[in-house]
């Protein structure tokens, strides 16, 4: 469920977790900003805000894409720091964000009344056991009709395919209720505007070797008058294809070994072709010929120059995680 041992840690798994309430926080709210990206949330941002403040947390800050409607202004007036994003699209508003937040802690949720902020203590207790990450699992606890079969389908088919290509089981890497240190965030390197900041994040987590747990949280379906911003198709398709680009730099060989074997298997089926029509009619095809040499040679080529990628790759981040190992021990010591 988590990298790094969490799989074995019982936060990790969530067993401990209802018994958060129980017992004192070991991160306080006054350590806690409440990070939430919005775009055209009037319906929803002030019950957010108020279900927070409830709960003791008062450092909101709301990062809105320059809504039409009246979102930021009902957010100022429930006490939220408002902040309007220079660019577009969730990833930017996260990253321009978290530069204004002065506490060590963020725990960071969609802004449309889906998630529940009585989970906040949850998010962050793993936070205070020594982790970097925490990711809340919407599959744990959600409502029948909280997310439609095709997104539902979709979701799934994208965390297998995560879990096979960058090697760690996160169960729902799109997840909008994100905790993590700031210090932690610092070091990841974020390119994703849009809605590929979820699986941005998870990648980068396997990247940097972040220490990240995943609990159950609760998720709801979307308030009637609440519309939301996704575009299943369009966005699950960039989602993917996130996926498969971010393993040029997590996970090379896989990457390079996938074009080199789809250039190993398209020439060797031209080459087939070829003889088959040079056996059976005696007609050769020289052109065809050197077009399957060429894309046999290329994939070779690929294969090889992913296994000394994926080499190069694991010798940097054993230094990086060294590296950041002495860090913190100075730091510790000072």
């Amino acid at each position: 469920m988590a990298n790094d041992g969490a799989r074995a840690d019982p936060v990790a798994r969530g067993d401990e977790v209802t018994a958060v309430s129980e017992r004192d926080r070991d991160i306080s709210p006054e350590e806690v900003c409440i990070l939430i990206p919005t775009l055209d949330e009037a319906a929803t941002i002030g019950d957010v805000i108020d279900g927070f403040r409830a709960h003791g947390y008062t450092n909101v800050l709301v990062a809105d894409g320059d809504s039409d409607d009246a979102t930021r202004e009902i957010a100022s007036e429930r006490g939220a720091r408002v902040h309007v994003q220079s660019g577009s699209g969730k990833g930017q508003a996260l990253r321009e964000a978290v530069a204004h937040v002065d506490v060590p802690y963020v725990l960071m949720l969609d802004g449309d009344g889906t998630y529940d902020p009585a989970d906040a203590d949850r998010m962050l207790e793993p936070l205070a056991d020594g982790y970097d990450h925490v990711i809340g699992n919407r599959f744990a606890d959600m409502d029948d009709d909280a997310m439609k079969a095709l997104n539902g389908f979709g979701n799934r088919m994208i965390n297998r395919a995560f879990a096979f290509i960058h090697g760690a089981e996160y169960e729902d890497i799109l997840s909008g209720y994100r905790a993590f240190t700031v210090d932690s965030f610092d070091r990841f390197s974020l390119d994703s505007d849009g809605f590929t900041i979820e699986t941005e994040l998870a990648v980068e987590c396997v990247k940097h070797n972040a220490k990240t747990a995943v609990v159950p949280v609760s998720y709801s379906a979307r308030p009637e008058d609440s519309e939301t911003n996704l575009h299943p198709v369009r966005d699950g398709g960039t989602i993917i294809l996130a996926l498969y680009s971010l393993a040029k730099t997590s996970n090379p060989l896989f990457y390079f070994g996938s074009l080199g074997v789809g250039g190993i298997v398209s020439g060797g089926l031209i080459a087939m072709y070829v003889l088959s029509k040079w056996i059976w009619y005696d007609t050769g095809h020289e052109i065809l010929a050197m077009v399957s040499a060429a894309g046999i040679l290329l994939g070779v080529q690929l294969l090889m120059f992913g296994v000394l990628s994926d080499m190069i790759v694991t010798l940097h981040r054993e230094q990086r995680n060294h590296l950041e190992q002495i860090t913190r021990e100075a730091n510790r010591e000072d």
